[in-house]
């Protein structure tokens, strides 16, 4: 397997802005943001074949260490709709085993079924859901996603009230 150092970004293309700002996050000196965009790996153009896009997304989840899942109803129901690069998405992503951090783009700092793909929940798959909040994930992936393999966890979970004061949110 390929060294896997990459934070990978799933959201539903309504919901770009927030990827964006997450990359704005990141080159801002003044906030602590910092992760290795998946991304920046094998670009694939608007106009290739979907068997191209799917084997660019494949390379890119094969390079990820962790995920960031944009929460909302759009990525929850693209994310359930088997004709949708979200969906190969998720399932990749359950496929491989990665720590999904859900950054819940309401502002929502508990678990919101709304928002977690159907893959997830339907497998009681370990995530934990966040407000979309750079000190939050931040500590997500610093804590979460790097003990997610030797957790015996299962299902959503979230942090509580006390660790989001703790980083002064």
């Amino acid at each position: 397997m390929s060294y896997r150092n990459k934070t990978y970004v799933a959201f539903a293309s309504e919901d770009i802005k927030y990827y964006r700002l997450m990359t704005a996050w990141e080159a801002n000196e003044n906030i602590e943001f910092d992760f290795f965009n998946a991304h920046d790996l094998a670009q694939a153009r608007d106009t290739s074949l979907p068997e191209t896009i799917r084997r660019s997304l494949r390379l890119r989840l094969a390079n990820t260490k962790q995920v960031v899942f944009l929460g909302s109803s759009k990525g929850k129901s693209k994310a359930g709709d088997g004709a949708s690069f979200l969906f190969y998405e998720t399932e990749v992503i359950a496929k491989l085993g990665l720590p999904v951090v859900v950054a819940n783009l309401d502002g929502d700092r508990t678990i919101d079924r709304n928002f977690i793909p159907n893959r997830f929940l339907d497998s009681d798959y370990y995530t934990v859901s966040v407000s979309f909040s750079p000190k939050i994930i931040q500590h997500a992936l610093d804590h979460y996603a790097p003990n997610f393999a030797g957790a015996n966890k299962s299902g959503p979970h979230y942090y509580k009230s006390e660790v989001y004061a703790k980083l002064g949110i």
